[in-house]
């Protein structure tokens, strides 16, 4: 193996599409654990998680929506038409908050197809570890304010459905159920 086949084998990375967890599915309602240290294979988990978010499409996902409970969230908010833009946030947590709160119609990976407004604080301050391990804190606002706590939801076991009323949360479920069951007549047909 020559030195540029062996860089090349350290930091080209197979990244794996990983199934996403969808309501109810309890594994979705437990509380992730803080990491340890960000590894190499805490690298890799977010890899896999960014590629799994990418191929859903969407614009966030916490480690818990594959079923690793960890304090780990990946987002990428850019449009369509600018290139990629990444984040990675390893044990976030939010150390202010406005008080304003703004709504905003929020959907998820893990409640296919269900769209609903959701109240959240305006700008929050975050501290987080990004890919490499190093601290981060700074503050979102908009969008990323609104996506950040979406996420930071997930590893206390809370979704977004469960901000809204007791029969729409049921709707939700009851939704993502039948849709979930007739792709599996689909499949079993084929």
């Amino acid at each position: 193996m020559t030195l540029d086949e062996s860089l090349a084998a350290t930091y080209i990375k197979p990244m794996t599409i990983r199934p996403i967890l969808t309501v109810p599915n309890p594994v979705l309602k437990q509380r992730s654990k803080p990491v340890a240290k960000v590894t190499d294979e805490t690298r890799a988990l977010m890899d896999d998680m960014l590629e799994t978010m990418y191929a859903a499409p969407g614009i966030g996902l916490a480690a818990i929506q594959i079923g690793e409970p960890l304090n780990v969230i990946v987002m990428d908010l850019s449009k369509d038409d600018e290139d990629p833009n990444p984040q990675y946030f390893v044990n976030p947590e939010i150390l202010e908050q406005a008080e304003e709160q703004k709504p905003y119609e929020e959907g998820c990976l893990s409640v296919p197809d269900v769209f609903d407004e959701v109240e959240r604080s305006a700008r929050v301050k975050l501290r987080y570890l990004d890919y490499h391990g190093k601290e981060v804190v700074e503050w979102a606002e908009g969008l990323y304010a609104v996506c950040i706590q979406h996420e930071m939801d997930h590893l206390n076991g809370v979704l977004f459905i469960d901000y809204l009323s007791r029969l729409k949360r049921k709707r939700a479920v009851k939704k993502v159920q039948k849709a979930e069951k007739f792709a599996e007549n689909i499949k079993d047909a084929s």
